[in-house]
């Protein structure tokens, strides 16, 4: 609906304010379904990732290669990302998020249905092509913050972002809980392809399954905006926006910048500690396949609490900067307590340690998407968050690698200590960032330019 004035003259741009009335916005009870069939596509994909990094002594035995090729069918996942995000971003900006998500769905389902057929120990070329094609489906990674901001309103947003990041959390977990039981350690190479084999074809099955979910369910947004901030953001017209200004605006804001760094040095972290568990575990307990999964079964399941809580904290405070500091801040004395703990003999200890670093580091997660969603608005949180993933990707293999290195060489408590010192860097780059929380402005914009158009039609009457 237009308000117009019965005087020809123009009104002047504050008084052009106080017209424009409040853009309709609704919420849809259907957001909920978006974000579970998301979230269990991440959840599908996430398990892919680890399948093998956590029983990596039995698959290097199994096709008898070195510990570096198995560390590449994780590193894969991160490897791929980088090239990917900006001609995924551009996708993102010009078709849409279910045209992203569809495709990504699609080659984690076919990547999957290949892994079926290598269960051979003569067949590691073939296993690592079919998981360098689930690995294009990582395409997703920047969408969680994107997909919050289409659906859901502004009093939920941080937390549906957690919602969405729990997906891929729990397929970490299920990454780390599933395969040391599915693939025992047992002598016979004939019965150990049989347990790989079950494996690939449980994957397989659920990704199909998602697939089909996606390409029936899926949808791209509600006709409504969900928020002001949302409505705002539609009415920028094609024309107006320029992906290559968007990406050079993203690499000029020096708050942003400082997260993204520090952003990568946390999760790069996290992706290090994931890929290596089963070998820091080994090393200090022989014989521990199955703990080791548990273990990194505890660090994701309070990592899934840590984002939840975080992102009801958020939603409900709106403390973006204050949050992310103390998050960050205890991961670092989470992992200094998690490296000085591994080696005493008591997997109890190591259980209780290892939660309480997963509870901070990776309830991280969300907390970074939103962050830099509030720090670079109006410029679209899939291009902003892809870039917290690439990122997160180049430390995670640049840690991966290193963090190895060190450990065949020093043991696992000089690789723990590398990480501690980049937790370290990260926490006092954190501290660094200004907080600019640009799209609660916006709301706050439009919630006084309703209340001064309100006066204005009362006073008139």
């Amino acid at each position: 609906r237009k308000i117009y004035s019965s005087d020809t003259s123009e009104p002047s741009a504050p008084d052009a304010a106080q017209l424009l009335p409040l853009i309709e916005t609704k919420l849809y009870k259907r957001r909920w379904l978006m974000l579970f069939i998301f979230s269990a596509f991440s959840m599908s994909n996430a398990f892919m990732w680890l399948q093998y990094g956590i029983i990596s002594n039995i698959f290097l035995r199994f096709y008898g290669i070195g510990t570096l090729a198995v560390d590449w069918l994780s590193m894969l996942f991160l490897l791929t990302y980088i090239p990917l995000f900006l001609p995924v971003t551009w996708v993102l900006e010009n078709r849409g998020v279910r045209e992203v998500v569809v495709v990504a769905a699609a080659f984690n389902c076919i990547g999957a249905w290949i892994k079926t057929g290598t269960a051979i120990p003569n067949m590691f070329a073939m296993t690592f092509f079919g998981q360098f094609v689930c690995s294009v489906a990582t395409i997703y990674m920047g969408i969680p913050s994107r997909l919050a901001s289409l659906w859901f309103g502004e009093q939920e947003v941080s937390t549906a972002c957690s919602i969405a990041v729990l997906g891929t959390q729990l397929g970490i977990a299920i990454g780390f809980l599933l395969p040391p039981i599915l693939v025992p350690n047992v002598d016979d190479v004939e019965e150990l392809g049989y347990h790989i084999r079950i494996m690939f074809y449980i994957s397989a099955g659920v990704a199909t399954f998602i697939f089909i979910l996606v390409v029936i369910l899926f949808q791209e947004k509600p006709e409504l905006p969900p928020s002001q901030a949302q409505a705002q953001a539609r009415n920028i017209s094609p024309d107006e926006y320029s992906y290559t200004a968007s990406i050079l605006n993203l690499l000029r804001n020096k708050p942003f910048m400082i997260l993204m760094v520090s952003y990568g040095l946390i999760i790069g972290s996290f992706y290090s500690i994931s890929t290596l568990l089963n070998r820091m575990i080994i090393e200090h307990y022989p014989g521990e396949e199955v703990n080791a999964g548990r273990i990194g079964l505890t660090i994701v399941v309070a990592g899934m609490a840590g984002s939840l809580i975080c992102g009801i904290w958020l939603d409900r405070t709106k403390t973006y900067k204050q949050t992310s500091l103390a998050v960050y801040f205890f991961s670092l004395i989470g992992m200094l307590f998690y490296t000085f703990t591994l080696n005493l003999g008591y997997l109890w200890v190591v259980f209780i340690t290892a939660g309480i670093l997963g509870f901070f580091m990776t309830g991280y997660l969300p907390l970074g998407f939103e962050f830099a969603v509030e720090l670079t608005y109006p410029e679209s949180e899939g291009t902003s968050s892809g870039l917290l993933n690439c990122s997160a990707q180049i430390f995670g293999i640049i840690f991966t690698i290193s963090q190895g290195k060190i450990i065949d060489r020093w043991g696992t408590l000089a690789g723990n200590i590398f990480l501690c010192i980049f937790l370290l860097i990260g926490t006092g780059l954190t501290a660094l960032i200004k907080s600019d929380l640009r799209r609660q402005k916006a709301n706050l914009q439009k919630a006084e330019e309703q209340t001064v158009s309100v006066s204005t039609s009362v006073c008139a009457t």
